[in-house]
């Protein structure tokens, strides 16, 4: 789908321009915050890519390439937008924590999060080193960071970890003869993965990462 929809975006273009050299229709392409469609069109698309499972940080920049190109017309100031941007970002972050999980039906969004451990660090750091059985966890880095050593851990089978970085940082270090599976969603920030899957391996760790101002290492 998504290649269908840059496929029409190209058609589209091409059209317009040839038609205005042949002097057959007048359209501007380059129209007061044309530029912005560098950010609305994009993530607009991504919105139909079957394979992205987050839509998160679609949404995000979907809103911020419209709110910029209102503002290109002229329909609030750019200072306001600046203005408004640390507020909007913290409505986000709240409607994230608060309904995400609603909308989801995989593997992850089904973990009863009562049933895993919480480690939580704000304006604070966590070091914790589980050397006995595991389960999951729930980790929240905010303003904060956690390292989360499970490589004594004992894991029965396939376990989920939720982890979510907001100007902070979250350490995971993974023991030997376990996958990983990782879904995240990033806003300015991401999520660094340095250990490789083994076909041998039967047991996975589903790590699900949200980082905003923030960064996940999977190491």
């Amino acid at each position: 789908m998504s290649n269908v929809l840059w496929g029409l975006v190209f058609i589209i273009v091409g059209l317009i321009w040839g038609l205005n050299v042949l002097d057959i229709i007048k359209v501007n392409l380059f129209f007061r915050g044309w530029w912005t469609l560098f950010i609305i069109i994009p993530s607009l698309i991504s919105l139909f890519n079957s394979k992205k499972k987050s839509k998160v940080s679609s949404v995000f920049w979907l809103a911020i390439g419209i709110f910029l190109l209102l503002a290109s017309w002229g329909i609030f100031s750019y200072d306001l937008l600046f203005k408004l941007f640390i507020p909007f970002i913290l409505v986000f972050i709240g409607i994230y924590l608060m309904f995400f999980d609603w909308f989801r039906r995989d593997k992850i969004s089904r973990v009863d999060e009562g049933k895993l451990d919480s480690i939580v660090a704000t304006f604070s750091k966590e070091d914790v080193k589980k050397d006995d059985s595991f389960n999951g966890a729930k980790v929240d880095a905010i303003f904060g960071s956690v390292v989360l050593d499970l490589r004594d851990s004992k894991i029965s089978g396939d376990v989920v970890i939720k982890a979510s970085s907001i100007f902070g940082g979250v350490d995971i270090i993974i023991p030997s003869g376990v996958n990983v599976e990782v879904r995240s969603t990033s806003i300015f920030g991401g999520v660094s993965r340095k250990i490789k899957n083994d076909s041998n391996n039967k047991k996975v760790i589903y790590i699900e990462a949200f980082c905003m101002f923030g960064g996940v290492d999977i190491k």
